[in-house]
């Protein structure tokens, strides 16, 4: 027998709006990282960042973000995730305002900030509200997961794109304006279509947060300011292994407190810390490919801000593809251990023919086949990493598990970038008016990127254990214990 459709406004329906609204969640919250790169020419004349300080611009939102994301796992678990939800899109509209109005150098980094603070209160919340709506059913949270995961390349690349077209016919300040009218919108359209959710006593670690936080902030200022100030100067170490000391004094606080932001214990679920750790080096491979494409498509072969964001199209299609229609099928057939190390592993293959470019070289020879083969790695691992670090948490720590594997994912970003780019500089990238120069430096980014998949993948097959089939992500509801 046919089913019926379900009417508009029906609990059905419904769930699916929701969807909608927690994949335009992780759309945004992506995009905001890579919208700013083509604006920030512009944004350094009328501002006057410094070259040094120009890289804060993307730096502030990732540190906020990343710093910040267990504070807003511990509040989506004690206020309800719809509330903590609807609260982050406010911060991020307000964020944005802030950060396109900016007429200077601090207000702008401000209003990044308050993006970051936003986005770490929008990701883990919706993961929690997805994994409420959507946990009953096998099917249609693997689905879920897809169209949730295909998601964030589609804000990465659409921001590259958007932020070239914006800069080209606007002016840099609407990159960040655009959010307002979509923030509003789903601020709207949450009420009616997500689950309002249990409230539950605690108190919050705002000592741990603020010591996360600050640490993640100082060692990424380390790294990003030590080529310039020289590895053994005093600034490089102080602020590295200042941020080292305040990190493990928020790991010092977690095993000792009452309430903790993050309760240590939870690491000691079967493939928890494994899938995290697998979603760090996603992060940390992937992130850096896609900064030093980019730049190599605009500053070595010639292509504008518009065309250097059309041309990360086929990347971004073959993503989205591999992630809604093909990687659920895999894992339903060879399990999430094997998906995860097949595509880090893929990943890590794709970008050594990245490294390959020449500073003579073209799109369609140089660079499009390989993202291709990068795109397919990230596609294979993305999914089923994310469904084991959420599924091994209990339910009443689904907001600490999403927190989590958001921090895993953006700290690993962030280092990751940071390093590569010293690498990068390292072999040439500094040389900005030669190509030969330029494109060594990339590559050997590249090779570094490479290396860190390559690593990920061996790490993922020597941590990962193979779930019981009653247990993997494509065939068990979720929130379940893998063993």
């Amino acid at each position: 027998m046919t089913p019926t459709p379900s009417p508009a406004g029906s609990p059905n329906s419904r769930r699916w709006l929701a969807l909608g609204l927690i994949a335009a969640a992780q759309f945004m919250v992506i995009m905001d990282t890579s919208i700013i790169g083509v604006a920030l020419p512009e944004m350094q004349a009328d501002l006057g960042f410094t070259p040094q300080d120009l890289s804060w611009v993307f730096n502030a939102y990732v540190v906020a973000f990343g710093g910040l994301l267990l504070l807003g796992g511990r509040l989506s678990d004690l206020l309800g995730a719809r509330r903590v939800f609807g609260a982050g899109w406010t911060v991020l509209a307000v964020g944005s305002l802030a950060a396109g109005l900016a007429d200077t150098v601090t207000v702008e980094l401000v209003g990044r900030a308050v993006q970051g603070a936003g986005a770490a209160l929008i990701a883990p919340s919706a993961l929690t509200l997805l994994f409420t709506i959507f946990g009953g059913s096998p099917k249609e949270l693997t689905k879920a997961l897809a169209l949730y995961g295909a998601a964030a390349p589609a804000g990465g690349t659409a921001g590259v794109f958007l932020g070239g077209v914006l800069t080209e016919y606007a002016s840099w300040p609407w990159v960040f304006f655009v959010n307002v009218p979509l923030a509003v919108a789903v601020i709207a359209l949450t009420p009616g279509a997500m689950p309002k959710g249990a409230t539950r006593r605690g108190s919050l670690d705002l000592v741990g947060a603020a010591t996360v936080t600050g640490g993640l902030a100082s060692v990424v200022f380390g790294v990003v300011s030590a080529p310039e100030a020289g590895w053994t100067s005093t600034t490089t170490l102080a602020t590295g292994l200042g941020g080292l000391a305040l990190l493990a004094l928020f790991v010092w606080r977690q095993a000792r407190a009452a309430q903790p932001l993050m309760r240590l214990g939870i690491f000691r679920t079967p493939n928890l810390a494994a899938a995290n750790a697998a979603q760090f080096m996603l992060g940390a491979a992937w992130i850096p490919m896609f900064f030093f494409v980019n730049l190599y498509l605009q500053q070595v072969l010639g292509l504008g801000a518009f065309a250097s964001g059309a041309a990360l199209l086929p990347l971004t299609v073959t993503i989205m593809v591999g992630m809604i229609a093909v990687a659920p099928r895999l894992i339903g057939r060879f399990g999430p251990k094997a998906m995860t190390v097949a595509g880090l592993a893929t990943l890590g293959a794709g970008l050594l023919w990245l490294a390959a470019i020449r500073p003579d070289g073209s799109f369609t020879v140089d660079v499009l086949p390989a993202s291709l083969v990068t795109a397919a790695g990230m596609a294979m691992a993305f999914i089923p990493s994310l469904g084991l670090a959420l599924s091994s948490a209990a339910p009443e720590e689904g907001g600490l598990a999403s927190g989590i594997v958001n921090t895993s994912y953006q700290v690993g970003s962030a280092l990751g970038l940071a390093a590569m780019t010293v690498v990068a500089a390292a072999f040439g990238a500094g040389h900005h008016a030669d190509t030969t120069a330029l494109t060594d430096g990339f590559s050997a980014g590249l090779v570094g990127a490479a290396a860190i998949a390559v690593a990920g993948a061996a790490l993922a097959a020597a941590w990962l254990r193979t779930p019981r089939p009653a247990t993997t992500v494509a065939d068990e509801p979720a929130p379940a214990t893998v063993g």
